[in-house]
């Protein structure tokens, strides 16, 4: 492992850059109240972040907790981060990207996005979430993509065993695009979402979203609007084990 030196910009809003490291280790560091993203990797390879702790208010924007872009093969263990945006965000060019027992919340989630911004935009592939926590978030596990995008590909997405607390949009594909094959296969996601909808589907009609794999998902909603439902727009796939809410694949 490489030893980090940490240099701070008087001028950079972002807490922590790691510009084109390889083969390095982050470990039992903490991070307050960033002005913007607390920890941004840019083109690294090879990176393992593990007991870190993020921590910012719910109402401060743009303070996601780890952002990566342009990188590959990074692990995030071990973790808790509270943040008023992404807990960890993957923008283009992200690929074997491995999360695992990382407590979120406050924040947006873990989100694969904003795609299709511009053109010729590298992919987001293999991307593995597991045994992690969604406390109070405002999405669970979220792909988004610009609603007029320029073509983009997500995929090999695998999310394994979640638990959601409280979770307002627990799954969630938002805007548009998702490519032919090999898509996002959900996996024994369970617990609670504060909103009526817990899964949303919501795909563009040229560009539908097809192999999605949904198995043994069980949330549950306990407010006045009524049973817990799902919403799919353009959306191919298929469903197995117990399913609550019922599947609209």
């Amino acid at each position: 492992m490489h030893i980090i030196h940490i240099v701070c910009f008087p001028y950079s809003f972002q807490s922590l850059r790691f510009d084109f490291v390889t083969n390095s280790r982050i470990t039992q560091l903490t991070s307050i109240n960033s002005k913007n993203a607390h920890m941004n990797v840019f083109a690294c390879k090879d990176m393992k972040f593990d007991h870190i702790h993020i921590i910012a208010p719910k109402d401060s924007p743009n303070t996601d907790g780890i952002h990566i872009g342009s990188s590959s093969n990074i692990q995030i263990l071990d973790s808790t981060i509270a943040t008023g945006d992404d807990c960890v965000s993957m923008s283009p060019g992200s690929k074997n990207i491995n999360i695992r027992n990382v407590t979120c919340g406050p924040g947006h989630g873990i989100s694969v996005g904003s795609l299709g911004g511009g053109p010729n935009e590298e992919d987001v592939s293999g991307l593995t979430v597991t045994n992690c926590t969604f406390i109070g978030t405002q999405n669970g596990l979220r792909v988004k993509t610009w609603a007029r995008s320029y073509a983009s590909s997500v995929f090999n997405l695998t999310f394994e065993d979640i638990i959601m607390d409280n979770v307002n949009n627990p799954i969630i594909i938002d805007q548009q695009y998702c490519p032919s094959r090999n898509c996002e296969k959900y996996g024994n996601i369970r617990g609670t979402s504060s909103s009526k909808i817990a899964v949303a589907f919501d795909c563009s009609k040229g560009k539908p979203c097809e192999n999605i794999e949904l198995n043994n998902i069980n949330l549950n909603y306990h407010g006045a609007e009524g049973a817990v439902a799902s919403s799919c727009s353009n959306v191919k796939g298929i469903a197995n084990g117990q399913q609550q809410p019922g599947s609209c694949i």
